[in-house]
């Protein structure tokens, strides 16, 4: 059995049998969202040229071997290097909410024939994640866009290995500017019983790094207490 066809089978079985968060009751958050704004914000090229995704891969601990989902992933900057980061032992899963894109984002991952990567639609709230299954899910550029950021932690927390990290890769400047301040952040996280294990700053102006990792069981919806923004 390929790579894929093994994350696409545990991908089946995940979604069917999957707790369904839509009946629950989460707050709302107490601050701005930011609208999306497309797929990508700048040309690979230039990314690669401030050597971006070298740098989060190497900040984040990505190895080879790993299991790693790209949350938001785009046009899949980040898939296509994470594929051979991880290795031909390794998983990307990559994971839109925008049919469009998913189907482009799956169309150049068969062109680079990229064996170790599967692509997959998520919701707005729930990425769809196999339950502890990932030793890293990224998300870049993109927690800021969430419109219902703790139903979207409490599903998405549930993808990581009992050691995973969920890394954040965002800027330091309000939500409403396409950034989200570290200190918020963190509380947000800490909401869903997580907790931050760094903070890294980034090369190329307010950009960051910050991980976190479980550090309590998961609360009921109804116990969230939302961050003041």
């Amino acid at each position: 059995m390929s790579n894929r066809a093994l994350l696409l089978l545990l991908l089946v079985a995940a979604t069917s049998c999957r707790q369904a968060s839509d009946e629950q009751s989460f707050p709302k958050p107490h601050r701005d969202v930011a609208p999306i704004v497309g797929d990508s914000f700048s040309t690979e090229d230039a990314r690669d040229r401030l050597g971006e995704a070298e740098q989060v891969m190497q900040v984040a601990g990505v190895r080879p071997g790993m299991w790693v989902a790209d949350v938001g992933a785009g046009e899949g900057y980040y898939t296509v290097r994470l594929a051979p980061a991880v290795g031909p032992r390794g998983r990307v899963l990559a994971e839109d909410i925008i049919s469009d894109t998913r189907d482009r984002l799956a169309q150049r991952v068969q062109s680079e024939r990229l064996d170790n990567v599967a692509v997959l639609l998520g919701k707005p709230d729930d990425p769809m994640l196999p339950r502890r299954s990932f030793d890293r899910i990224l998300l870049v550029h993109m927690y800021h866009e969430v419109q219902s950021p703790y139903a979207f932690l409490w599903n998405l927390r549930e993808g990581l290995k009992p050691s995973g990290e969920v890394v954040v890769v965002d800027a330091n400047r309000p939500t409403r500017r396409h950034g989200m301040p570290p200190p918020l952040l963190t509380c947000e996280f800490a909401a869903l019983g997580m907790q931050r294990v760094q903070m890294t700053p980034l090369a190329g102006g307010d950009a960051y790094l910050a991980s976190f990792r479980i550090a309590s069981p998961r609360p009921k919806p109804a116990e969230i207490k939302p961050c003041t923004g």
